[in-house]
């Protein structure tokens, strides 16, 4: 990036305020919905995507921590009978999501861009009017809820837009309180899975950017904590409301956006 004028340095640095504040309050959409504008001022994605990865690693493992935290500060300093993760779920769905993670990390198999990012960004609008319209809507089948995971695994691990089907997925089955801190350490996995394909390729980690990039995303990251608060305190159920209406946002965008 060295060859940029200091205004496009300022907005990416803004841009990173944005994703943290995006990723803490909504536990998702961190590299989804500020990709695309870092893109218009610099356009190679591998320069941003491990800065972005890197960031997901360092701030999912310190929210996941301060909520087990809190939860032990709030139980009078024992351990709480309930978990900040719900654990259980989490397994079951890396189970059924770590062999396609895997297959598309390496791309063993390839699917036409255009038609996997239709049906995805379709099946999410299903989901996220329900949340919207405070009505979930439910498979109620543990078939196609696994059928979905896989295919968020399969394009978590190709491309950036597996996360808003694997967040509808994961909003049917684990509690709002649990949501966001469930979400962040299936993110490290997923993520940790991607920087070591990074790594075998030889992909420039951008370390010395961090210095700089780092701080803005930590400043994202405290609002992003204040408004998270605010939504899981509603009593009108106003954190599903808003992920609904960001993953109608971003489906919408990807679907009138370019699939080539």
């Amino acid at each position: 990036m060295g060859e940029l004028e200091a205004w496009q340095y300022a907005l990416i640095g803004l841009i990173f305020v944005w994703s943290g504040f995006v990723r803490t309050s909504l536990g998702f959409g961190g590299a989804v919905l500020s990709l695309p504008f870092l893109l218009l001022i610099h356009d190679e994605p591998l320069i941003f995507l491990p800065i972005i990865a890197v960031h997901l690693l360092i701030f999912s493992s310190w929210i996941a921590w301060r909520g087990h935290r809190q939860l032990v500060a709030d139980n009078g300093g024992q351990r709480p009978e309930t978990s900040n993760i719900d654990w259980g779920y989490l397994r079951r769905a890396m189970q059924i999501m770590i062999v396609p993670k895997l297959i598309g990390v390496v791309g063993l198999l390839t699917l036409p861009g255009n038609v996997m990012t239709s049906i995805i960004f379709a099946i999410v609008i299903v989901y996220a009017v329900g949340y919207v319209l405070d009505k979930p809507f439910r498979s109620n089948n543990r078939y196609v809820d696994a059928v979905l995971l896989a295919l968020g695994g399969y394009v978590s691990g190709t491309s950036l837009i597996g996360a808003p089907l694997i967040v509808a997925v994961f909003a049917t089955h684990v509690a709002a309180h649990q949501l966001r801190d469930t979400l962040f350490v299936l993110w490290f996995i997923l993520v940790l899975i991607k920087m070591v394909s990074f790594l075998v390729v030889g992909v420039d980690l951008q370390l010395i950017h961090h210095l700089w990039l780092l701080p803005c995303a930590l400043i994202g990251h405290l609002l992003g904590e204040r408004a998270h608060r605010h939504m899981i305190a509603s009593r009108t159920n106003l954190y599903f409301r808003v992920l609904g209406g960001v993953l109608i946002l971003v489906s919408v965008v990807g679907l009138l956006g370019p699939t080539g």
